[in-house]
């Protein structure tokens, strides 16, 4: 008997098959409320066609997982692997983003748990369950949430979580389409091709890549660090970002708000919810694209090292430095923002690379055709993509030393 699937048309990857568990999965409201939540948070602000979601990513990520096990299963590197945990995998790939918040990653940089750390409580709901439980496989929601936390011990773990994972081939290449721009571009074909399950000295094994797919690596690298620059923390949707973040912890600090009506929400949900609680006008200065403007913008790679790691990290002292800073330039608190972009994970060191000759060494072992080192070229172009700003919701002249002091002394400035 033929098993039942669907086929679902995108405009990045054209047909999508969906299979039957896949599809029920698909139907149930957690995912479906994955359809009112932009990829890009506050990118639509400035690049008018980034108005994907993240169901839509859903999509695409669990498409390209489903692509690499075929070849992976027409190269026999799957046949110590149960059907069961190829099923999880598919499945945790559909579902790696049923934790998000609305507008994107904002709202953890504002403090909130991580999606990966949601994932496991939407992952617990009763629609999910039911439909899991349907699988036949035991303990298939706990064995997905630590595909996506990261924390499983498949061998297939790392097409979901890790340096390589699916998710970041899918969003590189759907974001710089919809966005409009020439940046994205990545060698998805030749990577797919490339990925491999590889043998370590201790009998693990684990994804990486073969060595003919490190040019393909390389196009991955460079789509990021563009992107990052271009669009991901554009100057202007780095302010809007900002200005979210302090309109959200000041409304959660006054009680009208709470953790769990917000991680259930969607974006114009949530926005709603935000504009009729008489705040402060952020909520309406957003919604007009009324945003802040930079009174100070410094590149990652002119600060010291290290300095100012503690905006990203701790939002608590970001807050007292913002207001802190307010004061000595003539502002009230809540108009002056401080935004320096929490570092994303670039490509681990320790990635393995199956050499030409059956050999397998880390992707910077520095021995192989890629003598520059991919980490470090990684760490270089991220530097440079990362900026210090100051936003502020009128002109201001903000002495630039006094900044350089506040991020060197942090809390010993303010105390």
């Amino acid at each position: 008997m033929e098993s039942l699937f669907e086929v679902i048309r995108d405009p990045l990857w054209n047909n999508i098959r969906i299979d039957a568990d896949a599809l029920a999965v698909l139907d149930s409201s957690a995912v479906q409320r994955l359809r009112y939540i932009r990829q890009l948070g506050h990118a639509y602000l400035v690049y008018p066609g980034a108005t994907h979601t993240r169901f839509e990513h859903a999509l695409g990520t669990y498409h390209l997982t489903r692509r690499t096990l075929a070849l992976l299963q027409e190269r026999g590197q799957l046949r110590d692997s149960d059907n069961e945990d190829i099923k999880l995998v598919q499945l945790a790939a559909l579902l790696h983003d049923i934790g998000h918040y609305p507008f994107s990653h904002a709202l953890e940089e504002a403090g909130l748990p991580t999606h990966e750390k949601l994932a496991e409580f939407h992952l617990e709901q009763p629609d999910i369950q039911s439909v899991l439980e349907n699988t036949g496989i035991a303990d298939a929601a706990k064995r997905i949430a630590n595909l996506i936390a990261g924390k499983s011990t498949s061998p297939l773990q790392g097409l979901i979580s890790g340096s390589l994972d699916l998710d970041k081939i899918e969003y590189l290449t759907r974001d710089a389409r919809m966005c409009g721009v020439p940046y994205g571009t990545v060698d998805v074909d030749r990577l797919l091709h490339s990925l491999t399950l590889i043998e370590l000295e201790n009998g693990e094994r684990t994804v990486g890549v073969h060595e003919k797919g490190v040019s393909a690596l390389e196009s991955l690298l460079f789509a990021r660090y563009q992107m990052y620059r271009n669009v991901y923390w554009h100057h202007a949707v780095r302010s809007a970002t900002a200005m979210f973040k302090r309109l959200v912890r000041e409304v959660m600090k006054s009680g009208r708000l709470d953790l769990e009506s917000i991680d259930k929400s969607t974006d114009e949900v949530l926005m709603a919810d935000l504009e009729s609680l008489d705040q402060p006008p952020i909520a309406i200065r957003l919604r007009k694209r009324q945003l802040f403007k930079r009174a100070v913008d410094l590149p990652g790679s002119q600060l010291p090292t290290q300095a100012g790691s503690w905006i990203a990290d701790d939002p608590n002292l970001t807050e007292r430095a913002e207001d802190w800073l307010a004061a000595r330039s003539g502002l009230k608190p809540s108009e002056l923002l401080l935004d320096f972009p929490r570092k994303p994970a670039m490509l681990a060191a320790n990635l393995p690379v199956q050499r030409r000759d059956g050999g397998v060494e880390p992707l910077n072992h520095g021995s192989g055709p890629w003598p520059l080192g991919i980490q470090q070229v990684s760490e270089q172009l991220n530097a440079n993509a990362r900026h210090l700003r100051i936003f502020a919701a009128k002109p201001v002249n903000i002495d630039e030393k006094m900044v350089l002091e506040l991020l060197e002394g942090g809390a010993d400035l303010l105390d």
